[in-house]
């Protein structure tokens, strides 16, 4: 598309062209650079999709629609994109998208990633998303004809499609254990482990809606769980966070008690830190809510607890049919370190998944299910006893009564520390 016989043939996109105009790198360039320097059978597709997009600007009207497409033995992975206007857009008149999933974690090689690279400038655009908010490698634009080549190539590889549709969705799982430290579990085993549990559930959409899985290794949560997903797992300690004295005061002496101050004992959400006068960390473990926010600025001085574990959050998504919700915890913590605990995760996982397969309504999200039928309800639908853990200051609502919550509190804590074998307390 770059010599002179060729140049009159290129759509005019003034709308795009100012949206390279700012500071910021545009889309609209990397656009461009296909439709100019790409694989000779992407630039008419390029073209011809810039064009169209130009046009949806100018309209303020989408003209895509979508359709059925798949690949042999597959219900879902494709998502297909038919254009209305294909009569003044022709090259881009097919432009669908492959879900692929990653690897756990994202764990690439650069040969790898050239091979994918090579597969969709043969067979497709050119143009790749790593990764979208499903945690998807998307492959987007390509003809009816050609998904089942690139898909062929890709399996070939050792790739699956993901999710698409009603169904289970691609899962995330951060780097985690791999190469970060504060991570409280083997990220990768229990997404890989899920994920070939109910593989099923993904390429053959049979659910009310979505569900995603993700995982997170620390409270920082890399991959967006507690927002993103149906069903989050986040790494957390139920023992005492670890503290080297030492380095706190070489972080003392290097930043000062004032910034110190500023930025690691104010910003606790629950005060469970306070600076001694000869400059050691005291932290109040019961008060502490892992936020990791003092672990994040005081990275060598402090660390997670060695009873290391997750926590399950039930129900985050975006905005549907109810705004946006963040997961409700419904299991405060659950250890992962032999392979009957990764069967109990899987075991409380098909618990959830038959859950909202059986109640959900169309196109309704399990967070909206527990919002309709209540906490209550889907707690005993998923034979989960109610913990005190669950509840985030209980005594701040002045719509709740708690007469009893201390008498129910206390049974709790016996019934645990029976379970545990533990002396029960007279008090």
């Amino acid at each position: 598309m770059k010599d002179d016989a060729s140049k009159k043939d290129i759509n005019p996109t003034p709308m795009l062209d100012e949206l390279e105009g700012g500071k910021w790198p545009s889309f609209v360039t990397g656009l461009k650079r296909l439709r100019d320097e790409g694989a000779p059978n992407n630039q008419e597709m390029m073209n011809d999709l810039l064009g169209q997009l130009n046009h949806s600007y100018e309209e303020r009207l989408g003209f895509w629609k979508g359709g059925t497409v798949s690949v042999f033995g597959y219900g879902g992975g494709i998502i297909p994109r038919f254009s209305e206007v294909a009569d003044r857009f022709p090259a881009s008149k097919e432009f669908h998208t492959l879900r692929v999933m990653p690897p756990a974690g994202y764990h690439y090689s650069t040969d790898l990633l050239r091979q994918m690279a090579d597969v969709w400038e043969r067979h497709g655009s050119g143009l790749i998303a790593f990764h979208g908010q499903s945690g998807d490698i998307m492959f987007q634009g390509c003809s009816t004809e050609n998904t089942q080549k690139a898909f062929d190539e890709l399996n070939e590889m050792g790739f699956d499609l993901g999710g698409a549709g009603p169904a289970l969705r691609t899962a995330m799982s951060c780097v985690g254990s791999a190469r970060c430290e504060q991570s409280c579990y083997n990220e990768q085993k229990a997404h890989r482990q899920i994920i070939n549990k109910f593989l099923d559930e993904m390429h053959r959409p049979a659910l009310p809606y979505k569900f995603k899985f993700k995982f997170s290794g620390c409270a920082n949560d890399c991959v967006n769980a507690i927002h993103r997903a149906d069903f989050a797992v986040i790494g957390t300690w139920r023992d005492d966070m670890k503290v080297d004295q030492e380095k706190v005061k070489e972080h003392v002496a290097e930043k000062g008690r004032k910034y110190t101050i500023d930025t690691v004992i104010s910003m606790c959400p629950t005060r469970a830190l306070s600076l001694n006068d000869d400059d050691t960390l005291d932290i109040d473990n019961r008060s502490c809510v892992r936020c990791m926010h003092c672990i994040n600025v005081m990275t060598k001085a402090l660390s997670p607890g060695d009873d290391k574990g997750v926590s399950i959050m039930i129900g985050g998504k975006r905005s549907l049919k109810v705004g946006d919700l963040m997961g409700t915890m419904i299991v405060p913590f659950m250890k992962l370190d032999t392979d009957e605990d990764y069967e109990k995760l899987e075991d409380f996982a098909e618990t959830c998944i038959e859950f909202f397969a059986d109640n959900a309504l169309e196109h309704e999200r399990i967070g909206e299910t527990i919002d309709r039928i209540g906490l209550p309800a889907f707690l005993e639908a998923v034979e989960v006893d109610p913990d005190p853990n669950m509840v985030n200051h209980p005594r701040t609502s002045s719509y709740v009564r708690t007469d009893d919550f201390d008498e129910a509190a206390d049974e709790w804590f016996e019934k645990k520390a029976r379970e545990a074998g533990l002396t029960v307390s007279a008090e």
